[in-house]
């Protein structure tokens, strides 16, 4: 019997419909550096502080060092907490077996970050035998409202949508944080504040459009929430929020290159 937390099943479909995109050459392999995950990957569009450049890895590329299969999932699928996946045998989340993998795209200078990824994708699910499927459950969360007082939010001017943390490129945990937005719909937003408190948030302003704003905190003298209630009229309340899972079938240790 289905658990009534599910709420809904989206199974994905492995049949290769029409050309997949892939990786011009590809290389997975154990890692014998233990631990520690790090890497991504990067294309045209990917964004890096001065002090981030020096490590980060070629263009066109995608090279992740001493991950675990869930690092690589949560980064290919972009997936912003680990507790989002869920299933498969044990040594996918935990335990020693941990893989290196280096991946280049056929046009270095023309892939973007979201086409690497997906390239990325295919190749977990080519070389891991990789089967999943989503589900939609609900979980404790926040929902983010309007205030009493109103939005203090001024519609969007350009047609790019930008995303600025300034020289930290993404908020660091006990840091004081500066996010200059442009062209940022509600849901956007939501999902921005998702990622900093590593919690679910769900987009129930009911404000269609486009906005611009900058918005200051400092998790330890004034938490997002509070930032987000003085700074742009909005409300995080308690409530329970649909919640993506990416659920494991099965999986299985790649062979040797």
């Amino acid at each position: 019997m289905k658990s009534p937390a599910v709420v809904g099943v989206v199974v994905l479909s492995f049949a290769r419909a029409q050309a997949p995109v892939e990786f011009e050459v590809a290389s997975v392999k154990v890692s014998k550096n233990g631990m520690g995950v790090s890497g991504g990957c990067r294309g045209v569009d990917s964004k890096y502080t001065p002090g981030e450049v020096a490590a980060a890895p070629p263009l066109g590329r995608c090279v992740i060092s001493a991950g675990r299969l869930s690092h690589l999932i949560g980064i290919a699928w972009q997936l912003n907490s680990m507790g989002l996946i869920q299933g498969g045998p044990d040594w996918v989340m935990r335990g020693f077996d941990r893989f290196n993998t280096e991946a280049k795209a056929d046009d270095p200078g023309k892939t973007t970050e979201s086409q690497l990824r997906a390239m990325l994708q295919a190749l977990l699910v080519e070389r891991f035998q990789l089967k999943f499927h989503r589900e939609i459950v609900e979980r404790p969360g926040f929902a983010l409202t309007v205030g009493k007082s109103g939005m203090h939010l001024k519609p969007a001017k350009g047609a790019d949508m930008v995303t600025d943390f300034g020289d930290q490129f993404k908020p660091m945990p006990g840091r004081p944080a500066t996010l200059t937005a442009r062209r940022y719909s509600m849901a956007q937003l939501a999902q921005m504040i998702s990622f900093v408190r590593q919690q679910p948030v769900v987009d129930r302003t009911g404000m269609d459009g486009f906005f611009d704003f900058t918005l200051n905190w400092d998790e330890d003298q004034g938490p997002i929430q509070t930032a987000v209630q003085e700074q742009l009229g909005l409300k995080l309340e308690p409530a329970k929020v649909p919640v993506e899972l990416f659920v494991i079938n099965s999986a299985q240790k790649p062979s040797a290159n």
